[in-house]
């Protein structure tokens, strides 16, 4: 199962096809090599480094919510 993760868009470098974004606050960079049209501020969703897709802000933090909300309960398993 891959997952991707919404993050927003703090930072473009068009000459290196790189953005950074912030994901729940964490700053990484990443490669804007699929995605035509970002601007700062806008949200995409992002796996192993790569920005796949915009994303509607609603949609991402409605999913970022979600996500706030499965941290609050234990794993079902232990490993």
């Amino acid at each position: 199962m891959c997952l991707a993760l919404p993050a927003q868009i703090i930072t473009l470098d068009a000459a290196a096809d790189t953005a950074t974004v912030s994901v729940g606050g964490v700053r990484v960079e990443v490669s804007m090599a699929l995605i035509d049209d970002a601007r700062p501020g806008d949200y995409v969703l992002v796996h192993v480094g790569y920005a796949l897709s915009r994303i509607d802000e609603q949609e991402a933090l409605k999913t970022l919510a979600l996500f706030a909300e499965m941290n609050q309960y234990p794993a079902p398993y232990t490993i």
